[in-house]
């Protein structure tokens, strides 16, 4: 079996070893995404993208967007197509903010322009609830309740 480096002891964009995780939005406007993420959660943007295709990265907390518009097949991806949501109600996939505080949370972020799907409700042993970016992918708000154990 193959072994993987795992113990890393800091985690960076571009990593110096091991591996760091990111997670890909295509977006319609990355300037717009990159933004959003900045204005609402504190994100950090490292790189604005560009228009010859470079893409934009963001660093919020502990963890790496990067936004950049869709397009067709690549050498890399031959029969892939990526595009933004075509239905902003059906989606495959989100984003998940565990959080201290969700009602700070809910507060600061709707006063930065955060758009909610609803205010935060109790469910499963935590408070949750949506954020709807500006090209329509969800991010889960949630906090977990004291008694609830993971795993």
């Amino acid at each position: 079996m193959n072994q993987v480096q795992v113990e890393q002891k800091s985690y960076q964009m571009p990593p110096q070893d091991g591996f760091t995780v990111a997670h890909f939005l295509t977006v319609a406007d990355i300037e717009r995404s990159a933004r959003f993420y900045e204005t609402v959660f504190g994100g950090r943007i490292l790189s604005r993208g560009d228009s010859s295709g470079a893409p934009g990265y963001i660093q919020i907390a502990n963890t790496w967007l990067i936004v950049n518009i869709g397009g067709g097949p690549t050498p890399d991806k031959p029969s892939v197509t990526l595009s933004v949501p075509a239905d902003r109600d059906s989606l495959s996939s989100f984003m998940n903010i565990r959080v201290a505080d969700i009602q700070a949370c809910y507060e600061l972020w709707r006063n930065r322009g955060a758009e909610f799907i609803t205010e935060p409700k109790d469910k499963y042993g935590e408070t949750r609830c949506y954020i709807r970016d500006p090209d329509g992918y969800i991010i889960e708000v949630g906090q977990s309740k004291p008694d609830f154990a993971y795993g």
